[in-house]
């Protein structure tokens, strides 16, 4: 049985996930972004009340719906993509998410889309301009590295991009030095 978890974001949210079950004495076989694999363990209403008790304070929520379900695996395959350090200038996204969701990318898009309100490229555009935002905040490496590492044509590209979702380019952003500006990927 697979259990499909809303707002599981990043590796904290995974270990969250895993104390939590290992507290209510539940052997998963992996636990992955938005997922929570128990083989071939069946669960009780009773226990699946337990599980939605012990996860909703803390920001998650149980998944009942197969389609909330594809759709939280596009939202996590994604922030998987942008979060990972590999450059996206030769990811093609449509080929991505239908290879790694095993789905037609036109019946994800379709779906994301009636339901999101915004496409899944848009979608995709808001994920990597925070991302720019956190690589900016820490300073690390240039707006030219960034456009590199996020699949960007060019620097003008990038910035263009993210002024168009912000208001501001990079540059004024990064004057600001104020995290608060970002957004966290289970609030996109």
């Amino acid at each position: 049985m697979k259990l499909y978890i809303k707002n599981m974001v990043c590796d904290r949210c995974v270990l969250v996930i895993s104390n939590i079950m290992q507290e209510l004495q539940f052997q998963p076989t992996s636990i992955i972004l938005g997922e929570v694999d128990l083989s071939d363990q069946i669960l009780s209403n009773n226990d699946i009340n337990k599980i939605k008790t012990a996860i909703e304070p803390l920001g998650f929520e149980l998944l009942s719906n197969k389609k909330q379900a594809l759709i939280e695996q596009i939202k996590m395959t994604l922030i998987q993509l942008i979060q990972s350090n590999d450059s996206l200038e030769t990811v093609k996204l449509s080929d991505f998410l239908s290879k790694n969701i095993n789905h037609d990318y036109h019946s994800l898009s379709h779906l994301f889309s009636s339901t999101e309100g915004l496409t899944i490229e848009k979608y995709f555009i808001h994920l990597k301009v925070e991302r720019i935002k956190e690589l900016v905040v820490y300073n690390e490496i240039n707006l030219t590295e960034i456009s590199y590492r996020l699949g960007y044509s060019s620097l003008a590209h990038l910035s263009a991009q993210f002024k168009q979702v912000t208001g501001m380019t990079p540059t004024a952003f990064k004057k600001l030095r104020d995290s608060k500006q970002r957004l966290p990927l289970d609030k996109i």
